[in-house]
């Protein structure tokens, strides 16, 4: 079942993997911009356990499957460095510290409602985020853009997304076209051992039991509760988004409120943007939105705190587990395009598609952090441009993510006090207006 990864530039113990990897999981605010970045910062830069070319293959690598790309890409790096046990060490050490506390935040939220002292604390909080995703921006960017055609691309991407509601996957695919366009001697070469290829009878066995894994608990809930039970419901709602969230979290949201409220009305509009709040302003990928919404689907329907557990633990397993089977199955074979130039030129364009991605998501996050009210406008070509109220800008929010971002970015400044001193600037704000 585990193909054998290539040497990397250090071999850690499970330990040292399990401690670093813990540390991404207890530091990883910002969305998948600041967690791809604090990985790059620890595993390559500080640890030295992988090397540039590597890492940025397995990114563009990642960012061509569903689900949450930032776990998967610490997934793929302990594979590289342990086999499957680092694998799995990386991958859950990544989610689950951002799982607890969502999990903590979600019960607090459901039993005692809305508090503004701590709405208050939640919006220094956004500010620190906000920072980081402009800081994790610039790094991205300086470590992609190699040359003008790859700022083209992240422009065209960042159009294409932000102005025009181009889909993601069309991105990413004119991207890849363009990178097979690139003439040989614009993309480096990668001096890198490169695996042996995989056997077949390898990936049969891998995919047989991760997708047993992954579909175990959906299956019980549907012999033991029914097929119409909420829990099952839950199980295959998320399960269904694992293979079709291309693009990321934001790229998801609208068919998850349209399921969680709409159609089965787990819980309501205002709460789903609530738990969006919760997730953005905790440690771990932002699809642990999913986490809250399960959890709050089993409060309402289950009636009980440990309906509502297993609500949530059915959409935490459904969204991540399906990204240790597409990292065991697939990486191996990932590798050995790191041999091909063609391959290269494809993942190179691809990043730099991804770094407007990235751009894309950073604006939509600074005017739902700065703006108190929001709108949107239609275009000729049938898109909705978001637009601010500008009337409602927050000044002092603006400043607080400005200084954050100063302490960040010029001083070098630990990023969890960062967020705990703009935590307590938007608590001290609470407590004066």
């Amino acid at each position: 079942m585990d193909s054998t990864p290539p040497a990397a530039l250090a071999r850690p113990s499970l330990r040292d993997l399990l401690l670093t990897s813990l540390r991404i999981g207890c530091l990883g605010f910002g969305g998948p911009a600041g967690q791809i970045a604090l990985m790059h910062r620890l595993f390559v830069n500080e640890k030295r356990w992988i090397d540039e070319a590597r890492y940025l293959h397995a990114l563009g690598f990642c960012t061509l499957l569903p689900g949450p790309e930032a776990q998967q890409l610490a997934t793929y790096v302990g594979w590289s460095l342990r086999g499957v046990a680092g694998g799995l060490i990386a991958g859950l050490m990544f989610v689950l510290p951002g799982a607890v506390v969502i999990l903590a935040l979600s019960w607090l939220y459901a039993a005692h409602g809305e508090a503004p002292l701590v709405a208050a604390a939640l919006t220094g909080v956004k500010a620190a985020v906000l920072a980081l995703v402009v800081e994790a921006l610039a790094r991205v960017g300086r470590r992609v853009l190699k040359g003008r055609a790859d700022l083209l691309i992240a422009a065209g991407a960042f159009a294409a997304l932000a102005l025009f509601g181009v889909p993601f996957p069309l991105v990413i695919l004119a991207a890849a076209i363009l990178g097979l366009t690139r003439r040989p001697g614009s993309v480096g070469a990668d001096t890198g051992s490169v695996a042996a290829r995989p056997r077949k009878r390898d990936l049969a066995i891998t995919v047989a039991i991760w997708t047993v894994i992954w579909l175990a608990p959906l299956a019980a809930s549907a012999a033991i509760l029914g097929r119409g039970h909420w829990l099952t419901q839950v199980g295959g709602v998320f399960a269904t988004l694992a293979v079709t969230s291309f693009g990321g979290a934001y790229a998801l949201l609208a068919w998850l409120q349209q399921q969680a409220v709409e159609t089965h009305g787990w819980l309501e509009a205002r709460q789903m943007v609530d738990g969006l709040g919760l997730a953005e302003t905790t440690p771990g990928p932002l699809v642990l939105v999913n986490q809250f919404v399960g959890f709050m689907a089993g409060w309402g329907r289950g009636g009980s705190p440990g309906w509502a557990v297993a609500g949530a633990g059915m959409a935490l397993w459904q969204t991540f587990a399906p990204s240790f089977l597409f990292i065991f199955a697939g990486a191996p074979y990932s590798e050995l395009l790191r041999s091909s130039r063609a391959a290269r030129g494809v993942l190179a364009a691809v990043m730099a598609a991804v770094l407007g991605v990235i751009a894309s998501l950073a604006l939509w996050f600074a005017i739902h952090v700065l703006f108190a009210r929001v709108g949107s406008l239609a275009t000729p070509w049938g898109s909705r441009l978001t637009l601010p109220d500008l009337t409602s800008f927050d000044a002092l929010t603006a400043i607080l993510a400005v200084a954050a971002g100063v302490f960040l970015m010029r001083f070098r400044a630990n990023v969890v006090l960062v967020i705990v001193a703009c935590a307590a600037c938007g608590l001290a704000r609470g407590l004066l207006t």
